[in-house]
């Protein structure tokens, strides 16, 4: 049975100096750059919908992934 992938999440990955990149990361690619991260050394690179992104794992402070979809307008709820 093929397995369904996940859809991309989107992720806020910030930097020392103030600096924020937002994106779109698949489950693995955010297991990946957390791992990176947490090395704190080194070049990670990111494949993404708008092109190839280098981070350097040293600079990153934090990534926020968000919480789930965001919706306009009325709910189906009563």
């Amino acid at each position: 049975m093929a397995e369904k992938q996940a859809k991309p999440e989107r992720v806020e990955i910030g930097f020392g100096g103030g600096q924020v990149i937002a994106t779109r990361l698949d489950a693995k690619q955010l297991a990946d750059l957390r791992k990176a991260v947490e090395k704190g050394q080194g070049w990670h690179d990111l494949k993404t919908d708008d092109g190839d992104v280098a981070v350097d794992a040293a600079q990153v402070v934090f990534m926020r992934v968000a919480g789930g979809e965001h919706r306009i307008g009325f709910s189906q709820d009563g």
